[in-house]
């Protein structure tokens, strides 16, 4: 890890703004999710596809995080609804209404920019977002790795802590899977995910 930079700012981002960073995000996607516990080994043209719906859905939010002019970090959500079929269906016989949700996809920043609070900002301002559009839950989904998977890092910590801080408890048995290509790997596999939930006041 190199020094310590600083965020600026954290805002929402909307029109100009919003297209002016999707290539910034998307090789922050690629750059964050090498590391564990995603192990993802992908590529632009992917990800670009992928953050072309947050051109146009209009429930969905991005906020960026800025070290003066430099995007150094980034969050996405959308409604449970309009996001993939296979995470909408990991929700079957829960009694959730998939209208009442909205989805906070990823949260990725730099490691130089960790420590600052920003991961509380980017959920601050994603629930204010599903608030405005009155959604009274939010949840997200966290890839489920074995303890013993050997590129586990040894002082790794999972960010449990920090989500049951926020409210947010998994939601038993609501579990996704989602197929992508591991580094090292020849192909795609799929991958559990854990749905955790909490509900907005």
């Amino acid at each position: 890890m190199g020094a310590a930079g600083v965020v600026t700012d954290v805002r929402v981002l909307t029109g100009a703004a919003l297209e002016a960073a999707l290539d910034e995000v998307a090789a922050l996607r690629l750059a964050v999710f090498r590391d564990w516990p995603y192990l993802y080994d992908g590529d632009l043209d992917y990800e670009r596809r992928y953050l072309d719906s947050y051109r146009s859905a209009p429930g969905a939010v991005l906020v960026g995080a800025f070290d003066g002019a430099r995007l150094v970090g980034a969050a996405t959500g959308t409604p449970l609804a309009e996001h993939a079929d296979a995470f909408g269906a990991a929700f079957e016989g829960t009694g959730i209404a998939l209208s009442s949700v909205f989805y906070c996809a990823e949260s990725v920043l730099l490691p130089a920019y960790r420590g600052q609070g920003i991961g509380h900002r980017f959920f601050d301002l994603r629930e204010a977002h599903a608030r405005a559009r009155g959604h009274d839950r939010v949840a997200f989904c966290a890839v489920i790795r074995p303890e013993d998977h050997p590129a586990r890092p040894a002082a790794y910590r999972p960010l449990d802590a920090f989500w049951r801080g926020r409210g947010y408890e998994p939601l038993p048995g609501v579990i996704a899977q989602f197929s992508w290509t591991d580094l090292g790997q020849p192909g795609e596999t799929l991958k559990p995910l854990q749905f955790w939930c909490r509900r907005l006041d």
